[in-house]
């Protein structure tokens, strides 16, 4: 597997690089006022001393990016809470397939879990849009980060795959390193989490087995929840649900990325949950050897849903927003008076922070309805999933 492809290109750092590129690092204006923002009490002087002394990936890991990622938790959240990790087999690597909350810190949430618990942590999938600047490269990869390369031609694009596949197969199975994807590219704007069967097509393009089930089982795809009680992002999604209601064809530009990358990096986020789900290798296994491949992928993909949507934290926002989303009184004894209108305040507060020009009533009333189903979903498919799964 090794030897067919080469991985320098899409790889983390390895141990020889790390120093050599964490030092480029400490010159780059941008890696300055990334710390500072989130490390604003902290003498970068004093940070890039410490830097100096760490010796590889690992420790880094460790050693900076854990009580870097305690702080964003401490300043931006109301705690975060851990399901499941005891279905995680210490002795075993995974796939760890997530919903997508947040650019930046669905990865890093689950790895704060398992940093907190003194387990391995996972190598991160990224896709090369994000990567704006060559710093950004560099520091991604020596934080174990491995590149999905975005927006190529046709024959192209299935070459990534094939070279992405075969990085995720060796190193799960061969290099001993879990690995974190998204379900799906791009966020959910809507919170309405469904696996992309194209992820789980591209994860079964390697392997040594003979079936796509086999080949994903060897992988031990988890599922994992990431439920956030506020998205700091809620306001920018609604934002971009009106401008493509005005333009079909909008399109984000590399500064939206970066700002709702500092957003959810950096704004209140209420109280966090992550809820890891068993391996999903023996149901694989169990799959029939002669299974239509398009019935295979739809069937996969709705067994890790379920799991995603079964491992939902519900907060008060989301039974609020159900009730008000789909004109019912369903979950009234979930919440009282007092904080429906602290959520509809809340809500309104955030469609205020929308920053177009002429905003119609009725666009505000468009957005309205959109958040209160971003907020609503969450409950909405953990419902179905307790039916249907």
């Amino acid at each position: 597997m090794e030897s067919n492809y080469d991985f320098s290109d899409i790889a983390p750092y390895d141990n020889e690089l790390f120093k050599e590129k964490l030092a480029a690092l400490f010159d780059e204006p941008g890696f300055r006022h990334a710390v500072s923002s989130v490390l604003p009490e902290v003498d970068f002087d004093t940070f890039l001393k410490q830097l100096e002394d760490i010796p590889d990936k690992d420790s880094f890991q460790r050693i900076v990016m854990g009580p870097i990622l305690e702080r964003i938790a401490t300043n931006t959240t109301d705690g975060i809470t851990y399901s499941g990790l005891d279905n995680i087999d210490p002795d075993k690597r995974y796939t760890y397939i997530t919903n997508h909350r947040d650019i930046i810190l669905d990865s890093a949430f689950l790895n704060l879990g398992f940093l907190r618990n003194d387990m391995p942590t996972s190598e991160i999938a990224i896709g090369d849009n994000l990567l704006i600047y060559e710093w950004i490269n560099d520091l991604v990869r020596i934080n174990k980060s491995f590149i999905v390369k975005r927006n190529l031609s046709i024959k192209q694009a299935l070459e990534a795959a094939k070279q992405l596949s075969a990085y995720i197969h060796y190193a799960v199975c061969k290099k001993g390193e879990s690995v974190w994807i998204a379900q799906r590219e791009g966020r959910a704007k809507d919170s309405t989490d469904n696996t992309q069967e194209s992820v789980l097509k591209m994860l079964a393009l390697a392997g040594d087995e003979a079936t796509p089930a086999a080949r994903l089982a060897e992988i031990n795809i988890a599922p994992a929840t990431i439920s956030y009680e506020f998205d700091p992002n809620d306001y920018l999604k609604v934002r971009e649900f009106l401008l493509r209601h005005r333009d079909p064809d909008f399109k984000k530009t590399q500064h939206d990325d970066l700002f709702s990358m500092e957003t959810g990096v950096l704004q209140h986020k209420g109280r966090v949950h992550v809820s890891v789900a068993r391996c999903i290798s023996p149901q694989l296994l169990d799959l029939p050897v002669d299974m239509d491949k398009a019935e295979l992928y739809k069937t996969v993909a709705h067994m890790i849903d379920c799991r995603i949507h079964s491992g939902y934290k519900i907060f008060p926002i989301n039974y609020i927003a159900y009730d008000h989303a789909f004109d019912s009184d369903m979950y009234a004894d979930r919440y009282t008076t007092e904080e429906e209108k602290t959520v509809m305040d809340y809500i309104e507060s955030r469609l205020d922070l929308v920053d177009l020009p002429d905003i119609t009533p009725e666009e505000r009333d468009f957005m309205r309805k959109r958040m209160w189903e971003m907020y609503a979903n969450p409950l909405k498919n953990k419902l179905t999933a307790s039916t249907t799964c």
